[in-house]
């Protein structure tokens, strides 16, 4: 799948304190500390993950 859509994100709050279920999630789409910014692949899965977490993401525009 080479021509799979990637979206960025990045963590802009931080985890702790958080359900250990959304500090998986997070930690499963690759974040692991503030303001990083990792590139994903578009896909349900990575979808559902960061719906279960948006108020800790952000996603990323290319500028």
């Amino acid at each position: 799948m080479a021509d799979a859509k990637k979206m960025k994100v990045k963590l802009v709050r931080s985890m702790n304190g958080r359900l250990k279920n959304h500090q998986a999630c997070v930690r499963g789409l690759g974040l692991r500390r503030m303001h990083q910014v990792v590139e994903v692949e578009d896909t349900p899965s990575t979808r559902g993950m960061l719906n279960k977490v948006s108020y800790m993401v952000q996603l990323v525009e290319d500028a």
